[in-house]
């Protein structure tokens, strides 16, 4: 896995236009690496975001975090990769995954065999990017503009992170409580050893929850409002390795947000998140993805994360 050290901010597709182009501005002036933009059903469209944003700014790389192959056929997430691609001048990296059952299900969408519909998708899809045809499909499915791209999976599960190892050229994984990177990061090799891969280029963001403000109490409170919003939702397995279940987040409020809670992301100062990045960067992180709220007043956060967080990581 690469040995430089690498920032990303993700972002989530139901701001306005106006404030998710700022938000990409900000990143792409202060030294962001990468900016991801999620794909949520019934918010505003990922696709005609990521192309405003390409068009937007200069240099940061933009990903779409993530696209799923339920609600869009491998034939469209080809073509939709290879066009950003082109629009974006190389900038463009495809995030992949099962997407969020509940999600689906509004929909009507049955998720049928999430980790062999992924596997399946990330191979279609790559066989377009390069110009080829997949395999049993008619002689005229294949991609008329070829355009390669990085495909990272988004993944959680011990066996999604080893299959993102295996295919991939990244993962994408959301930790609650950040400390848990180690443990995806040991799943993720299991892949790569089975695939026979080095990992030199593999691309793992440490992704976490993210609230900083110079006021550390209302960073916590933002925080504690995704918190109350999400956490029933949250992955079983990953809320009992912190001493946690689902039902403590049933119908919960954000002021009856614990501490224990609270650690699930990162909020409050500068300091209280350089801190607790350093700890990452120490076992091993070498690339933060600093996800939302971002702070109560996100434009401002990001800014911070760049003038008073960054700076001192790199120097870590």
């Amino acid at each position: 896995m690469s040995s430089s050290l690498r920032f990303s901010i993700r972002i989530n597709n139901d701001l306005p236009v106006d404030q998710l182009v700022g938000l990409a501005r900000i990143a792409d002036a202060r030294g962001f690496d990468q900016v991801w933009l999620s794909n949520d059903l019934f918010l505003r469209s990922a696709p005609v975001l990521l192309t405003v944003l390409a068009e937007r700014t200069e240099r940061i790389h933009i990903g779409a975090g993530i696209f799923n192959p339920y609600s869009i056929h491998p034939a469209e997430l080809a073509m939709l990769t290879a066009t950003l691609q082109e629009v974006s001048g190389g900038r463009f990296r495809l995030g992949l995954a099962a997407g969020a059952e509940e999600f689906l299900n509004w929909a009507g969408i049955a998720r049928e065999r999430p980790l062999a519909r992924t596997a399946e998708a990330v191979r279609d899809v790559r066989t377009l990017l390069s110009g080829e045809r997949p395999g049993g499909w008619a002689p005229e499915g294949h991609l008329r503009f070829p355009m390669r791209a990085p495909i990272y999976l988004g993944a959680m599960s011990p066996r999604m992170l080893s299959l993102a190892g295996e295919i991939a050229d990244g993962a994408l994984p959301l930790l609650y409580p950040p400390e848990h990177f180690t443990t995806a990061r040991d799943q993720v090799q299991q892949g790569l050893d089975k695939a026979g891969r080095d990992g030199a280029d593999f691309d793992l963001p440490a992704c976490f929850w993210v609230s900083v403000d110079t006021d550390a109490a209302a960073a916590k409170l933002a925080l504690a409002e995704k918190i109350a919003y999400y956490g029933a939702s949250f992955a079983p397995y990953l809320l009992r390795r912190a001493g946690l279940e689902p039902a403590d987040f049933k119908d919960i409020r954000p002021d009856q947000v614990t501490e224990r809670m609270l650690a699930l992301g990162i909020a409050g100062g500068p300091e209280e998140v350089v801190e607790r990045c350093r700890g990452l960067i120490a076992a091993g992180a070498r690339h933060l993805s600093f996800g939302p709220p971002l702070g109560p007043d996100p434009e401002a956060a990001v800014a911070l994360l760049a003038d008073e967080v960054l700076p001192k990581l790199r120097g870590a």
